[in-house]
């Protein structure tokens, strides 16, 4: 039975922003939601949320080199790193765009090989606002991806688990999702072959969900993808099952004649309580005296 051990928790509208981070900084941004919420330590916006090389070696299976690197390229690049979300403005009902930075503050401690974040406002509202709506996923799921593409579309369809057909992607909108600019990978070959199907492949075999896509057209120009989403099967216990202990008489029968009323039920005339115990026990060894099965 799985516990809430590296349990990464977003709401949607995060989920479905507008992002370029890097597969580095992803990883480094779940680690630190998840380990604030394990040790107690709480987010918020002026509480530095801590990471340590260690862990990530560990949880991204890198080794320590790669993990002193990440944390150490994450201290230059991951202040400026911004987001952009769409929310409906409350006094006109209108679209409202937001865009903001994922952390307000970045240290990094090299001797120890620790990296502190804390968190941007508009972050902290979108992991701890629990009327929301929200997408729960473990870390296990994401952290053998190697492509940020694939941590990105995980993330996008994941929400979408429960309902039995997902929205249309357009295709714009989505390669900012995923965190490509308007110039990048511009060409659908391109983008295919380096972002889309290789996320495709890496969620599949990596992951608790197949995918598949659909591409849609506008005359001869794709517009947009519709993907469907299948939960694998869970793989059957093969652990060996410990077998049962064959019963011991000599094991039981000394637990019986710790037992007044089995002793009482034995006993002959004149014999104290010791005579029974010693007589049973040597008719026990001889065969004489047998338990009765249970």
């Amino acid at each position: 039975m799985k516990t809430n051990r590296d349990l990464v928790v977003k709401s949607n509208q995060l989920i479905q922003a507008v992002s370029n981070l890097s597969l580095v900084e992803i990883r480094l941004m779940q680690l630190a939601v998840v380990d604030a919420r394990e040790t107690g330590t709480g987010i918020t916006t002026d509480t530095p949320l801590i990471i340590w090389a260690n862990r990530y070696s560990k949880t991204f299976d890198v080794t320590l080199e790669a993990a002193y690197w990440a944390l150490k390229e994450a201290a230059r690049t991951l202040f400026d790193r911004q987001f952009t979300l769409y929310t409906i403005d409350t006094h006109t009902q209108k679209e409202k765009r937001i865009t903001s930075r994922w952390v307000s503050q970045v240290a990094y401690v090299d001797d120890a090989a620790k990296l502190e974040i804390i968190l941007a406002p508009a972050v902290v509202s979108e992991i701890t606002r629990l009327e929301s709506q929200f997408t729960r996923y473990y870390l296990e799921q994401t952290a053998p991806l190697t492509s940020a593409y694939a941590v990105r579309l995980y993330e996008l369809l994941i929400q979408w688990r429960e309902v039995a057909k997902l929205p249309m992607f357009e295709l714009d909108h989505f390669r900012q999702q995923l965190g490509l600019s308007n110039n990048e990978l511009f060409r659908m070959s391109d983008f295919k072959k380096r972002v889309l199907d290789l996320a495709v492949s890496q969620i599949n075999e990596h992951t608790d969900i197949t995918i598949s896509y659909e591409q849609h057209k506008a005359g001869r120009v794709i517009t947009g993808f519709t993907f469907s989403l299948k939960q694998k099967k869970q793989p059957k216990d093969v652990t060996p099952k410990p077998k049962k202990a064959k019963p011991n008489p000599i094991e039981d029968l000394n637990t019986l004649l710790k037992d007044r009323k089995f002793l009482e039920k034995h006993a002959k005339a004149g014999e104290s309580w010791d005579d029974v115990r010693s007589r049973l026990k040597n008719e026990a060894e001889t065969g004489k005296f047998t338990l009765a099965p249970t």
